[in-house]
């Protein structure tokens, strides 16, 4: 284990030197963290207590027997949240089987209103040692150190929960406002070293407000301004500011705008600290204090500069998530192709990706024209929500294509010939799909095979609605067992709408799958008058929940009216 007293990456930075041993327990009673003074009181490596329950392995009576858990005052303030002083002698057994007499200090942190955990801060005290009234500044030091170890844990926590970068700067914000200052700003650098504001956010009256008007693009960072946040900007270290440091000129646009924000907001005292990832500076966190009257000081320049630089890893980590993402969306463009033009015939399409996925998945359409003159429908869905899964739809689609072109049989054939290549020749496990075949006979029809994917949906011009062989599916491709699939055929009236989709629009987490179809069937009534392009922008802000985990495809077809 490193020392933690170098403030080492995913370690609380400690003083170095620190007398007091350290443990952080999570909400779950487990240790999640162990300085070095802790190892050597203990006598126990960190990977000897890393994930233990500390009751069990160190609390003890006098005697040495296990301390009743009732009995415990440690367990019983992890417990109920709450801060306790051991004024007295608390027995921890060693590693070596002796047993030590502390004293210290157990305080209780939250995570998003949540219990997070606890910091306890202990010491060896002989234990003979008469109880005498505690030094008054060595307890509020004490106290001082834990609420700082507490910040830090709970930085450290909040900002890796989350790759969204607008939410880990909104859960950095609320930690450090209003328990460290009135305001919090942060700035980002953006492509071409474009400074950017992305946010200022005062406390007042219990509440986080954002004041937008003075966020927004910033002038850009000069190399000759010495003023504080260019120099945070260009890699100096973090500092305290007061208005004394803008009663010059300003040397820059970005003093300037500095100066301007710092007179608006009536600053006091402010901390700039850089905000660095691997290699670079990517911003810079400001905090300022306007209400509070007592100017930062070191110890607090240290603590900020600390919940600085893990907020510059969640930066840095949240914005090569989102570069993936934009990579990914491309990805999923170039799989998902345009539509054909087919005479008489309306069609569109959407896609919409899983909010909480790589942005690809293994859903998918397609439209293409068939060698007799009919028309080839597809949707499907792979397994999964990731580029193994957009991959393997990939393989699936551009083999159906090659069965359905060179073979111009009927669209169960196809999906049968398909599912026997599957197990053979691709790496996908399993997956779901229709592909239907629209041609003119006088009217228009339209023939399908459904292998395990939910049923179309016929919308008719006056509202009617049907679900089309509802429960008439076959199984699913993947299984090997290369069942008989089954064609069916619909006439389509005119100005009729079929609609085509993937599972993510009708099922979310606790809704039943069937009240999930009735759903989209009354949405799907409502708009039968409306355009195709505005009946499926509805469809899909209707049908989509909160709590939808899933990709959405959609594909609709509308056929011509009378003549």
């Amino acid at each position: 284990m490193s020392d933690p007293a170098t403030g080492s990456e995913g370690e609380p930075a400690l003083p170095a030197g620190l007398a007091a041993g350290v443990y952080i327990q999570d909400a779950f009673g487990r240790i999640s963290y162990v300085n070095a003074r802790a190892e050597e009181l203990l006598g126990r490596p960190a990977a000897e207590l890393l994930g233990g329950d500390p009751h069990e392995l160190l609390h003890r009576n006098a005697d040495g027997t296990r301390l009743p858990r009732p009995n415990c005052p440690l367990l019983q303030a992890f417990l109920a949240g709450e801060t306790i002083s051991l004024d007295g002698c608390m027995w921890f057994a060693r590693g070596d089987g002796e047993l030590i007499c502390v004293g210290g200090l157990s305080v209780p942190f939250e995570l998003d209103g949540a219990p997070g955990g606890t910091v306890v801060l202990f010491f060896r005290r002989p234990p003979e040692e008469e109880r005498e009234p505690a030094d008054a500044a060595n307890v509020a030091a004490l106290t001082d150190l834990a609420d700082r170890l507490t910040m830090v844990a709970e930085t450290t926590a909040v900002l890796t929960s989350t790759l969204d970068l607008d939410e880990s700067l909104k859960r950095l914000v609320r930690l450090v406002v209003p328990r460290l200052a009135d305001w919090a700003v942060v700035d980002l650098l953006e492509e071409q070293d474009s400074l950017r504001r992305v946010a200022v956010v005062h406390h007042v009256d219990g509440r986080h407000v954002r004041v937008d008007e003075l966020a927004g693009p910033m002038p850009p960072v000069l190399e000759t301004s010495r003023m504080p946040l260019s120099s945070v900007l260009r890699g100096a270290a973090p500092r305290i500011v007061s208005p004394d440091d803008y009663a010059g000129p300003p040397d820059s646009g970005v003093a300037v705008q500095q100066r301007e924000m710092f007179r608006a907001i009536g600053m006091r005292s402010a901390v700039i600290a850089p905000l660095r990832g691997p290699g670079k500076v990517l911003g810079a966190l400001t905090l300022v204090r306007t209400d509070q009257e007592t100017p930062f000081d070191a110890a607090e320049l240290a603590l900020v500069d600390d919940i600085a630089r893990r907020a510059g890893l969640a930066v840095d980590n949240a914005q090569l998530y989102e570069r993936q993402r934009r990579v990914a969306e491309t990805m999923q463009r170039h799989l998902l192709p345009p539509l054909p033009r087919i005479e008489g015939l309306e069609m569109t399409v959407r896609y919409h990706p899983a909010p909480h996925a790589s942005r690809v998945g293994g859903d998918w359409y397609d439209v293409f024209a068939l060698p007799d003159g009919k028309t080839a429908l597809v949707i499907g869905d792979v397994v999964g929500h990731d580029l193994q899964a957009a991959a393997c739809m990939a393989q699936v689609r551009n083999m159906l294509r090659a069965f359905a072109w060179e073979h111009t049989e009927a669209p169960s054939v196809t999906v049968d010939r398909l599912d026997r290549a599957l197990t053979h020749i691709s790496d996908v496990q399993l997956a779901t799909m229709i592909l239907a075949q629209v041609e003119r006979d006088g009217d228009w029809w339209l023939r399908w095979t459904n292998a395990g994917h939910p049923p179309p949906l016929l919308v008719h011009q006056d509202g009617r609605v049907c679900f089309l062989e509802q429960d008439a599916a076959d199984l699913v491709l993947g299984t090997d067992l290369s069942p008989g699939r089954t064609d069916f055929r619909q006439a389509l009236p005119p100005r009729s709408t079929v609609v085509l989709y993937t599972d993510g629009l009708i099922e979310a987490r606790g809704l039943p799958l069937s009240e999930g179809l009735e759903q989209l069937a009354s949405f799907a009534a409502a708009l039968a008058d409306r355009s195709l392009d505005e009946f499926c922008d509805q469809l899909i802000s209707r049908a989509l929940y909160a709590a939808n985990e899933d990709d959405v495809a959609l594909l609709a077809l509308r056929v011509p009216g009378d003549g």
